[in-house]
């Protein structure tokens, strides 16, 4: 998980952590989400053995809200779980004439 320059994360998946970091902050792709928002700062990283799973968690990871990612990336693993509460949506309901 990358920090980047506006404060927001950025979340992917790569088999050679160090190359991709570099490419980030090199700015390789103007298409890619961290282009206009470097410089970019490492702050959670895991390994996995399968691919799958490494794609599984990146999935999970992108769905958790902002104060979510922070406990973990400051190692307070036991709000976690209090954090996990199902975040309200609200919809726009239409209004007849």
């Amino acid at each position: 998980m990358l920090r980047c320059s506006d404060d927001s994360y950025y979340i992917g998946i790569t088999n050679d952590m160090e190359r991709r970091i570099g490419e980030h902050r090199e700015g390789r792709d103007p298409k890619c989400y961290t282009f206009r928002r470097r410089p970019v700062e490492c702050v959670y990283s895991t390994r996995f053995q399968d691919v799958r799973d490494a794609i599984s968690w990146e999935k999970h990871l992108k769905k958790w809200s902002r104060k979510k990612k922070e406990a973990l990336i400051n190692g307070e693993y036991e709000r976690l779980p209090e954090l996990a509460g199902r975040r309200v949506r609200y919809t726009r309901k239409s209004v007849s004439p």
